[in-house]
């Protein structure tokens, strides 16, 4: 019986976790198109197809549910972040100008959506989960760019940090808006005059 009290655990836990990823896939697609405010549970229960009593099971509120989005999201991004600076080569200082490749390859999977964490930050209550997931990605983004300046060479990395950070948040914003792959090359020259700046050609 503890061999099959065992398996049902197992099971139990794949069908939660299958669950939770069609409920966060389809709140994504929503947040995404829709803005974060834009979204009510309900909708999110509809694109998923799933009970009431199901996504309640999972998320009690919206805020659970964002929360949870919105740290995903953050592992994949900041995924997609490094292996795009690795992908220019062993050099920090090519890193941090090839980090923007990551936006492109973004825009060109389905267009500019903006920023999800800039959404949420200006779209959920201060004090929320949401805005405190909003600050964890920003936070571990620079703690990252801080690193990466260091490496390079940079005499201010934390100074270096905020200038790459702060391109990235513009070309996201910027790209939503005017919908132009060509804002991410800006934003690229940008972070290559901003890298020469601090440690020389």
């Amino acid at each position: 019986m503890t061999g099959l009290t065992s398996l049902s655990g197992v099971a139990t836990r794949t069908r939660r976790t299958n669950t939770e990823q069609k409920i966060l896939d389809a709140a994504a697609e929503l947040f995404h198109r829709d803005g974060v405010r834009g979204v009510g549970m309900d909708r999110v229960i509809a694109e998923s197809g799933v009970a009431k009593s199901t996504m309640y099971a999972h998320f009690p509120t919206k805020d659970d549910l964002l929360a949870t989005y919105l740290s995903r999201t953050d592992d994949s991004w900041m995924d997609k972040l490094r292996t795009a600076a690795r992908a220019a080569g062993d050099e920090p200082r090519d890193q941090l100008v090839g980090l923007f490749d990551a936006l492109e390859a973004s825009f060109d999977r389905h267009g500019f959506f903006g920023c999800p964490f800039i959404s949420a930050a200006v779209e959920t209550a201060a004090g929320s989960q949401a805005q405190a997931a909003t600050v964890a990605h920003t936070e571990r983004r620079q703690r990252w760019l801080t690193e990466l300046s260091a490496a390079a060479g940079a005499s201010e990395p934390a100074e270096l940090a905020a200038h790459i950070g702060l391109l990235i948040d513009g070309a996201l914003a910027t790209g939503r808006l005017l919908q132009n792959r060509s804002v991410i090359e800006g934003a690229r020259t940008a972070a290559r005059h901003a890298v020469d700046g601090h440690l020389g050609r």
